[in-house]
């Protein structure tokens, strides 16, 4: 064997060594990640009982679906995912036709004031959506939307970073589409909708999905634009789900499953349309 032949199988054992640590460390992190999924998912199927005794059980010594089925059963859960579900599609809808409109504005039409208002939606990132939140429930009292609807739809509407990744997006389509169009004497609208949102279909899904699952998952604004149990959403109503002599850890941990279910199911199907709108905009902000 040569000594260039050595030299290789050396550097081969040396990447082996690292690609094994390296898939250790990897695995160490999942396995502490994952392991409070798990424990919630053991915890609700254990009598309470059992939840609240000392030794530590990594599985049911009595299986049972009691916490499952008190929350089915005994609370509004089904009225709190049809507030989720209305909040979150109308707020999905909304802001990627107001995004999308707002971004073709910026990219194609010329108009006075057009950078200024470019400037001030990337000045927005600079303000976190929590320190509006005075504001945002002033402004929904003084219009009489708090427990409704619209005023748990209203306020999540701001999402500059779809309009920024719209406009990029729009910036990238060649002009001649656009000149073509005009010649036919085609309208701002029908440019708008027969041409640079086709193009764009893949990243209209991607930001939906996110926008989709942000606004199921939002818990601080609806916490407090609504006070009636019957039109929370399901983020906050399951903090309802409790026991009159105190916390039912079981029963709280299958409301919170049975809340995210929905959410989990949506990012398994669609993972690689997520994975592209947090890349997009990661890269963005970066």
């Amino acid at each position: 064997m040569t000594s260039a032949q050595t030299a290789k199988r050396g550097r081969s054992r040396g990447w082996d060594f690292g690609a094994l640590l390296l898939t250790l460390v990897t695995v160490v992190f999942a396995v502490l990640w994952a392991f409070p999924i798990y424990w919630a998912l053991v915890t609700t199927l254990k009598p309470e009982s059992q939840v609240i005794g000392k030794s530590l059980d990594f599985l049911p010594r009595t299986w049972t679906f009691d916490a499952y089925w008190h929350v089915l059963v005994n609370t509004q859960i089904g009225r709190w995912y049809l507030n989720s579900l209305v909040t979150s599609v109308a707020v999905t809808v909304l802001t990627l036709a107001i995004s999308a409109a707002t971004a073709y504005a910026l990219s194609q039409l010329r108009f006075p004031g057009r950078k200024l208002i470019y400037y001030t939606i990337l000045a927005s990132f600079m303000v976190p959506i929590a320190a509006l939140i005075v504001n945002h429930f002033i402004l929904m009292a003084q219009f009489g939307l708090i427990n409704n609807w619209l005023g748990v739809i209203f306020p999540q509407l701001i999402h500059p970073v779809v309009i920024i990744v719209y406009k990029n997006f729009f910036d990238s389509v060649p002009k001649e589409f656009r000149e073509a169009a005009k010649m036919d004497s085609a309208s701002e609208w029908r440019i708008f909708t027969r041409i640079y949102l086709p193009m764009n279909w893949g990243i209209t899904t991607a930001l939906a999905i996110v926008t989709f699952i942000g606004a199921w998952n939002n818990f601080l604004w609806p916490f407090l634009a609504v006070s009636r149990p019957e039109m929370m959403n399901v983020a906050v109503g399951i903090t309802q789900v409790n026991d009159a002599f105190g916390v039912a850890y079981a029963r709280e941990l299958a409301g919170a499953i049975l809340a995210a279910l929905l959410v989990a199911v949506l990012y398994l199907i669609f993972q690689r349309r997520v994975t592209q709108a947090i890349m997009l905009s990661a890269g963005i902000k970066g």
